[in-house]
């Protein structure tokens, strides 16, 4: 299922890094989410044409990435995320164990990106809740971040989120 503004299937993305975790060690500490953002947004900044601005805003997306698997994902398995580069364009893929009723609501969360009402649905959670749900963080990153977002599923209880995250062309 794809959906947002999608990279050509024909672009040629470079891996970058790969990272896998076991989720129980993941959950077992929240700081894991901002150290491991920080420091792998640092490791794949250091060639853009400004390293502190796009290290800034790859920690900020790739920490929000981190807390949808946080807050949905169970203690068994692994974590896996993979960074991938095509020009201007990162590619983030993280795989993380999700329990298989969690698996819809991912994929509807991930199509109701495009339609005309996520500005305001977007604008309406942040605004309500007290700490962003799942759907506010995919939103704030389709939104803030002009990512496109799409949603891999496979047999085994488990989500894989690929974004694609423009950012050498964002503009602050």
């Amino acid at each position: 299922m794809d959906v947002g503004n999608s990279v050509p299937a024909e672009a040629a993305f470079e891996p970058l890094l790969q990272f896998e975790m076991e989720m129980g060690t993941f959950l077992s500490e929240w700081q894991h989410c901002d150290h491991v953002s920080t420091y792998l947004a640092r490791m794949i900044s250091h060639n853009r044409t400004d390293p502190v601005r796009h290290s800034n805003f790859f920690s900020s997306a790739l920490n929000e990435l981190l807390e949808v698997s946080f807050r949905g994902g169970t203690s068994s398995g692994q974590i896996g995320l993979s960074i991938y580069r095509h020009g201007p364009i990162e590619r983030v893929q993280i795989t993380f164990p999700c329990p298989a009723e969690q698996v819809p609501f991912y994929r509807e969360a991930v199509q109701k990106i495009d339609r005309s009402d996520a500005h305001a649905r977007y604008l309406d959670s942040i605004s309500t809740d007290m700490a962003p749900s799942r759907e506010s963080v995919l939103l704030d990153l389709a939104i803030n971040f002009d990512a496109s977002i799409r949603i891999e599923e496979s047999t085994s209880p488990a989500v894989t989120l690929i974004v694609d995250l423009p950012l050498e062309g964002l503009v602050s």
